[in-house]
C-alpha cells in the first residue's frame, strides 16, 4: 500500500505563499495588476554618464533624444533568434514601452515600428505626439515622437530612397543609380519649441539598406529640408538618428564622418557594385523565398548581417551606380556630421579600457572616428554589431555639446542573445543622448 503524501515544511511554506498571493490579488486587484505589469516590463537599468554638465546653465537649446530599432513583430522568426526567451508579442511589448519611456527623452526615433494600435496609446499616455511613416507595402515603419508640452511639428517630409536621383544626366535608371529596390524611407520633421523663442530642431530617422548611397541621400535631403525652411529654421540644428545598418569600420561610416576611405574599405565598396533582381527582372533567381519575402515588405538585407547579396549581377556603367569619388562628393556637399557617442565617449576618462567601446574589440586608427561608438548596438545569437547611431548636423555657428549619454551595457549583460526577458525587448540596444546648442 503506497504511503500517504506528507508535505515537507518547504511545501507548506510555498503553499502558504500562494494562498497569501491569491488573497492579496482578491483584496487589492489594482496593486496585483500593477505588480504583474512591472514584472512584464522589467528591463536592464541604464546608467547615464555626465560629460559637460556646465552647458545646462548656458543659454540655448538643450534636449534629450533616443533612438531604437524595436524589432518589428512581423519580422520575428525563431530561426533568427534561437536563444531568445521572449519572441511573442505579449512577452516583449511591456519591455518595449518601458525602454522607450525610461529615457525620459524629449524626442524618440523608432524603427521597425508595427502593432501601432498598441504603441500609440502608450505614447499618448506618456505625453508624446508623433509622426509615423512607412515605405510602400511595408509592414513596419519609422516613427518620430516628441513631447507635446515642448515641441510642435511645423513641417514634415518622407524620403523614398528608391525614387531619389543621385545625378542629373542620363536616363532615369542612371540618374537614380540604384543597386536594389529596398522600399526604405527616411522620415524628416521640423519641430518648433513651444517656449516662445523661434528655435527648434530638424529630426530625421531611418532604417537603411547597408549601401552608403542611401546614407548620402538622407544627409543631402536633411540639409535641403533645413535650407528650404523659413529663415529662423535655417539656423536650427539637425539630428539624424536610426538604424544605419553599417559599422564604424564600414566605408559608409567613413564617408558619413568625412574620413578618407581606407584601401580595405574601397575593396568592400567594389564588392557592392551589383544590381539586384528587384531592379532587373532578367536576372536568374537563386533564392526565390528571399525575393518573395522582400516583395512582401521585409527590409532588404536586414536579417543578413553578412550582407551576402544573391540574385544579383555585376553593375554596368549604364546602371549609374556612384563611384567612390562621386560618393565622397555627395557626402561632402551636405556638411560634416558629429556622432554623439563617438564624440561624447572620447571625453570619458579610461573609457578605452572599459570594454564598452567599439575600439575595445576592433582596431581603429587613432586619427579616425568610430572607435568610441558603443561596443554593440545589436546582439543576437547569430550576429553582434554596431548598426545604430545618433548623428548631428550642426547649423552655422551652432556647434553641439554632448552633455550626457546613456551608458552602453557590457556584452555580458546580454547573455546568450537578445531579445531577453528582464534585459531588453528588442535585438537592438537603445541609444540616448542629451545635447546642447548655443542660441541662434
Amino acid at each position: 500500500m503506497p504511503r500517504a503524501y506528507q508535505p515537507t515544511p518547504e511545501d507548506i511554506a510555498k503553499a502558504e505563499q500562494r494562498r497569501l498571493k491569491r488573497e492579496q490579488a482578491k483584496n487589492n486587484p489594482t496593486q496585483a495588476q500593477t505588480q504583474a505589469e512591472d514584472e512584464r516590463g522589467r528591463i536592464l537599468p541604464r546608467e547615464w554618464v555626465d560629460l559637460a554638465p556646465e552647458s545646462a546653465s548656458v543659454a540655448g537649446q538643450t534636449l534629450r533624444v533616443m533612438t531604437w530599432n524595436v524589432l518589428a513583430q512581423s519580422l520575428v522568426r525563431r530561426e533568427l533568434f534561437p536563444t531568445s526567451d521572449c519572441l511573442k508579442a505579449h512577452q516583449r511589448e511591456h519591455m518595449l514601452y518601458r525602454e522607450i519611456t525610461s529615457h525620459k527623452a524629449d524626442i524618440c526615433c523608432l524603427q521597425e515600428v508595427d502593432r501601432t494600435e498598441k504603441l500609440f496609446p502608450e505614447l499618448e499616455k506618456a505625453g508624446y505626439a508623433w509622426v509615423y511613416a512607412a515605405g510602400p507595402r511595408k509592414k513596419h515603419g519609422c516613427l518620430i515622437a516628441f513631447r507635446k508640452d515642448k515641441y510642435e511639428c511645423v513641417r514634415q517630409k518622407v524620403v523614398l530612397y528608391d525614387e531619389q536621383e543621385v545625378r542629373e544626366e542620363g536616363e532615369e535608371k542612371a540618374r537614380r543609380g540604384s543597386s536594389f529596390r529596398t522600399k526604405n524611407i527616411g522620415s524628416i520633421v521640423a519641430l518648433r519649441k513651444l517656449d516662445g523663442e523661434d528655435d527648434g530642431v530638424i529630426v530625421a530617422t531611418t532604417h537603411l539598406f547597408w549601401h552608403p548611397a542611401q546614407a548620402a541621400i538622407l544627409l543631402r535631403e536633411v540639409a535641403k529640408f533645413r535650407d528650404e525652411g523659413s529663415e529662423p529654421q535655417q539656423r536650427w540644428p539637425s539630428i539624424i538618428a536610426g538604424d544605419f545598418n553599417f559599422g564604424p569600420d564600414d566605408p559608409a561610416y567613413a564617408l558619413m564622418m568625412g574620413d578618407a576611405l581606407l584601401p580595405e574599405q574601397k575593396q568592400r565598396l567594389d564588392s557592392s557594385y551589383v544590381v539586384h533582381a528587384t531592379l532587373d527582372p532578367s536576372i536568374a533567381i537563386e533564392d526565390a523565398a528571399q525575393v518573395e519575402e522582400e516583395d512582401e515588405g521585409a527590409e532588404a538585407g536586414e536579417n543578413d548581417p553578412d550582407r551576402v547579396i544573391v540574385n544579383a549581377r555585376a553593375a554596368q556603367p549604364s546602371d549609374g551606380l556612384l563611384t567612390d569619388t562621386e560618393l565622397e562628393q555627395l557626402f561632402r556637399r551636405s556638411g560634416r556630421v558629429t556622432s554623439a557617442y563617438d564624440a561624447g565617449q572620447r571625453l570619458v576618462p579610461g573609457i578605452s579600457e572599459s570594454g564598452l567601446t567599439f575600439g575595445s574589440r576592433v582596431s581603429v586608427p587613432q586619427e579616425r572616428r568610430g572607435a568610441f561608438e558603443p561596443i554593440y548596438t545589436s546582439y543576437t545569437h547569430y550576429w553582434k554589431a554596431v548598426l545604430d547611431y545618433i548623428f548631428v548636423l550642426d547649423a552655422p555657428e551652432r556647434e553641439v555639446s554632448i552633455m550626457r549619454l546613456a551608458k552602453p551595457h557590457s556584452k555580458e549583460a546580454f547573455g546568450a542573445g537578445l531579445p531577453r526577458k528582464g534585459v531588453c525587448g528588442s535585438d537592438h540596444i537603445s541609444l540616448a543622448a542629451e545635447l546642447h546648442w548655443p542660441p541662434p
